[in-house]
């Protein structure tokens, strides 16, 4: 027996509108974290003669007081980002970090200005907003010879704002209770989920055409629930194997790809849900004219 996952929309409408409920809350209640990327501080890379955990380094810099994050690169060295360091301030905390660990190296010292800071965030809005836009022109393009093309580009738009605000609101939430901050990994893993989940949805999209182009049915809902049906297995499966590969990252790459590995992690699970249960549905919606009360079955 075939699934009927088109008539079962009421469903998945209801849990997207609590998600992206929740996801508003805690945005509006918490806000996001900026990182130095998109406020002022200061980063500074250095080196111990003797051997140091990343643990021991990030416990001695709060026992001074220095709020931040530390990385580690694969020369071994410490990333060290903290509020921004006037040169007394540097000197100061090399000094401490002196007396706890012996000789360091300095391999690099670098402030964000708020300046640049700010125009970082700028541009970061723009690429996202101008990615938005080409994908709405991209997909209304792809499916020019379908009556109402315009339909699944902004069905499609639709599905990438959901993800998108499901990530900003979990990340909300892990920087009210873990600290986390947002910074270009973040916008970058952005970015990239917007990538994954369009060509997810294209790919049941193309299925619809294909079968709206054999007849199958006369009835638009039947195509594009046989259309779900067909590219569930196929969509489920390579979300699947990409979660594998970005959960080995978050457990054994380390905290320089964080943002970016648990950002496409999020939103590749909401991208698939997305992809399969909220931008066809919403085209099913569209189609027969129900935008006003798409809950309920035609």
């Amino acid at each position: 027996m075939m699934f009927n996952i088109v008539g079962k929309r009421l469903w998945f409408f209801s849990i997207s509108g609590v998600l992206i409920l929740i996801s508003a809350v805690a945005w509006g209640v918490f806000g996001l974290k900026p990182g130095i990327d998109f406020a002022s501080g200061s980063i500074t890379t250095l080196s111990f003669e003797q051997e140091v955990s990343q643990a021991e380094l990030e416990q001695v810099l709060a026992g001074l007081g220095y709020t931040g994050r530390v990385e580690s690169n694969p020369q071994g060295d410490f990333i060290i980002r903290t509020t921004r360091l006037t040169a007394e301030k540097k000197a100061e905390l090399k000094g401490n970090l002196t007396e706890e660990f012996g000789t360091i190296n300095e391999k690099g010292f670098e402030n964000v200005d708020p300046v640049i800071a700010s125009e970082t965030a700028r541009i970061a809005l723009f690429a996202a907003f101008g990615a938005a836009i080409g994908i709405l022109l991209y997909v209304t393009w792809a499916f020019h010879r379908m009556p109402k093309p315009f339909h699944y580009g902004a069905c499609a738009i639709i599905a990438l704002v959901h993800d998108v605000l499901i990530v900003v609101g979990v990340f909300s939430i892990l920087g009210a209770t873990l600290g986390w901050e947002i910074n270009l990994m973040f916008i970058t893993g952005l970015l990239a989920v917007i990538g994954y989940s369009i060509n997810n949805t294209v790919v049941v999209f193309d299925r619809i055409r294909e079968n709206q182009h054999r007849g199958i049915s006369a009835d638009f809902e039947v195509v594009v629930n046989n259309s779900l049906v067909e590219t569930l297995s196929r969509s489920l499966n390579t979300s699947l194997t990409t979660v594998v590969v970005l959960a080995a990252l978050i457990l054994f790459v380390g905290t320089s790809i964080q943002n970016f590995a648990v950002t496409l992690l999020i939103g590749i699970l909401a991208g698939t849900y997305s992809s399969l249960c909220i931008a066809p549905l919403l085209l099913v919606a569209w189609e027969k004219g129900k935008w006003g009360r798409f809950f309920l079955r035609s």
